[in-house]
């Protein structure tokens, strides 16, 4: 099946990021839909975490009253509607505004063996607090992984002794606590 060279999802009604697997091993999911249109992407968690960030950037420049809709992105469910068929891999990741409709737009574009190579693009656009609520979410998301070393910022194995790479001649062994 050939995808279209351009995915444009308007004003999405949903948009999410989240995870499936265990930590260590989770593959992470860019989600949006519009009407029936739903497109999912995989993506990396270093994509999830700097969309976050961007996101609320974007959203801090834009306006200065985020209190409002701080408590409505608790509210919105925004679980990976099932099932998971991702469409590609993504290997860039962009961020716009329209100030004239006032929207955000997530650009994905997909990763291709070759570089000249031009593969699909999937535009993403919705309002405010729909991003809002997605950076939100990304940014749960990124952190409910594995817990870090504090020595060495590496991630810890659950249920697996770490022994720092910076403990200076000495093992420093960490060993998470087990809930």
């Amino acid at each position: 099946m050939s995808l279209p060279k351009l995915i444009e999802l308007s004003q999405a009604d949903f948009v999410t990021i989240d995870t499936i697997g265990p930590p260590g091993q989770r593959i992470f999911y860019l989600q949006a839909a519009q009407g029936d249109t739903l497109v999912t992407v995989v993506i990396e968690k270093e994509h999830a975490a700097a969309l976050s960030v961007a996101i609320r950037g974007l959203l801090e420049q834009l306006t200065e009253d985020e209190a409002e809709t701080a408590e409505e992105r608790e509210l919105i469910n925004l679980d990976l509607i099932r099932p998971v068929e991702p469409l590609f891999r993504a290997g860039r990741l962009g961020l716009g505004y329209d100030e004239t409709e006032d929207k955000l737009v997530i650009m994905v574009e997909e990763l291709t063996e070759e570089e000249e190579e031009e593969g699909t693009r999937v535009h993403i656009w919705g309002s405010r607090d729909l991003m809002a609520a997605l950076a939100h979410k990304a940014a749960f998301v990124v952190a409910s992984g594995r817990p870090l070393c504090p020595l060495c910022a590496e991630p810890i194995e659950p249920g697996e002794e770490h022994v720092c790479v910076r403990g200076n001649g000495r093992k420093h062994i960490f060993k998470p606590d087990e809930d």
